[in-house]
């Protein structure tokens, strides 16, 4: 089941499984830049912040969420990263800003990248967070504050809602399709 699928109605419920320091992340660095070849997702997902963490893989439940800062996902956008990530259980990033290449990469594959102005800040590793869609803002239930979030445009939700630019494609040109067989 497509990871945006469920949030499309509902609000995504999760902890912070890790909030990076760093502005300008590069993506490759959560499986290390040696290691971006494995094409295994297990494998990938055993080394998932192994750097950092030497347990990060065991720490991780499903639905919790990464934090970012600035810029998060630059360098070449790779995928080994966040597939290890989604395969791990994360749900979404909630980040300062992104690297473009990274948002339109991950948004086209149906992954939730939410950008947040001030989230770095305001979220400890381990908070639960509650992301709300309809509202466009995510609250850290820990502290009680909420920070708005930066709305999704109508094709990136399209996109999110689908489970990717494929099936989103496919469903815009059914519809069209529908539209024409049934015009007048």
């Amino acid at each position: 089941v497509c990871i945006a699928n469920l949030y499309a109605l509902e609000n995504l419920h999760g902890r912070a499984a890790w909030v990076f320091e760093e502005d300008d992340y590069d993506i490759d660095l959560i499986v290390g830049v040696r290691n971006i070849k494995i094409t295994d997702v297990k494998e990938l997902a055993a080394l998932a912040m192994a750097d950092y963490v030497p347990d990060f893989a065991g720490s991780v439940r499903q639905g919790d969420v990464l934090i970012g800062g600035h810029n998060f996902g630059y360098g070449h956008p790779h995928y080994p990263g966040m597939r290890a990530m989604r395969h791990l259980g994360i749900s979404c990033v909630i980040a300062e800003s992104f690297s473009p290449g990274f948002f339109r990469g991950e948004t086209s594959m149906g992954f939730p990248l939410v950008t947040c102005p001030g989230i770095r800040a305001g979220v400890l590793r381990g908070d639960a967070l509650e992301v709300n869609w309809d509202s466009n803002e995510v609250r850290n239930q820990r502290t009680g504050k909420s920070l708005p979030l930066q709305p999704f445009s109508a094709s990136e939700r399209g996109m999110l809602d689908a489970g990717g630019l494929i099936p989103y494609l496919k469903a815009r040109i059914a519809k069209a399709e529908n539209r024409e067989a049934h015009a007048p």
